[in-house]
């Protein structure tokens, strides 16, 4: 039987499509259907996973009801995603208000930018030895003004946010780039207009310069928070790899990616840990919505 024309347009449409939906089959839709799958039982990696034994919902009920650990590692990613991204970028604004205009911005872009393109891990060892408690130079500082040194890591109270304020400093380059980038594409006709009508510099800045960039603040929250609650390399290389004393409280600087590790590769407990990254998805998942519903009016459309 001959095809009519539009059957055959449709199947060549298709046809061209097939290198790119075999993609997306392969490499996303499979993937993400053999970890909903895996998520359901107690496969643990050394076993075939056909063998493996169907526990319903049990993985999702141990995380949220029963493991601890687990709690402390969404506590403590929601602090490290909420710090590092928002105070990074409050601190990235005042550097690209500062330099902006400035002589000299692309000697100070470069400086600013460069331990952007630091690996994590040499970042993570670099400042491990600054925090050492007996030769790192913050504590050498604090003896020079007769204050005593500080247990960085290996207390439970500074361990994150000594992590975290390394986080800040080696990802804010990239964000003052961006930020700069926004401000550059602010139209001046804005500014003369809050001029004329007799606005200072603090005005300017809190009824131009901010809602001109929220844009930018979305597509930096965004991304910053997406990338922030899957850290795992700074915090091993800090804390768990990279810490001399070796007594940096777990419970303290466990994030999310480094507990589904742990409960993966040294627990064996595969199909716990892809629960736990399926409840990491949701959670990411749901604060992109809510930051996108937040922040989607802006920038010129908000004046138009």
């Amino acid at each position: 039987m001959a095809l009519s024309r539009r059957a055959r347009q449709t199947i060549t449409g298709y046809a061209f499509l097939s290198p790119a939906l075999l993609f997306y089959a392969v490499f996303l839709l499979i993937p993400v259907g053999m970890s909903v799958y895996i998520s359901f039982t107690n496969w643990n990696l050394l076993t075939p996973l056909e063998r493996a034994r169907k526990v319903g919902w049990s993985n999702y009920l141990y995380l949220l009801q029963e493991d601890d650990m687990f709690g402390a590692a969404l506590r403590n990613t929601v602090i490290y995603a909420l710090g590092t991204v928002f105070i990074g970028m409050a601190v990235a604004l005042l550097i690209a208000l500062l330099i902006n205009n400035a002589r000299g911005g692309p000697l100070w872009r470069f400086l600013i930018f460069a331990p952007v393109v630091t690996p994590a891990i040499a970042v993570g060892r670099i400042w491990g030895g600054i925090y050492h408690p007996a030769h790192g130079y913050l504590n050498e500082i604090l003896r020079l003004v007769g204050l005593p040194p500080q247990q960085w890591l290996a207390s439970a109270e500074r361990a994150l946010p000594s992590i975290m304020a390394t986080a800040i400093w080696a990802g804010v380059g990239a964000t003052v780039i961006v930020l700069i980038a926004g401000l550059r594409n602010v139209p001046a006709q804005y500014y003369d207009a809050a001029r004329i009508d007799g606005a200072g510099p603090w005005h300017e800045f809190w009824h131009v310069t901010l809602p001109m960039l929220r844009p930018t603040v979305l597509f930096l929250s965004v991304t910053g928070l997406i990338g922030a609650w899957q850290v795992f390399d700074l915090v091993y290389a800090m804390a768990v790899g990279g810490t001399e004393s070796g007594t940096t409280p777990a419970r303290a600087v466990m994030v999310v990616a480094l507990y589904l590790y742990t409960t993966a590769f040294r627990n064996l407990r595969a199909g716990r840990a892809t629960a736990g990254a399926l409840l990491l998805f949701v959670i990411i998942f749901v604060v992109t919505l809510i930051l996108l519903r937040v922040l989607r009016r802006g920038g010129l459309e908000a004046y138009e």
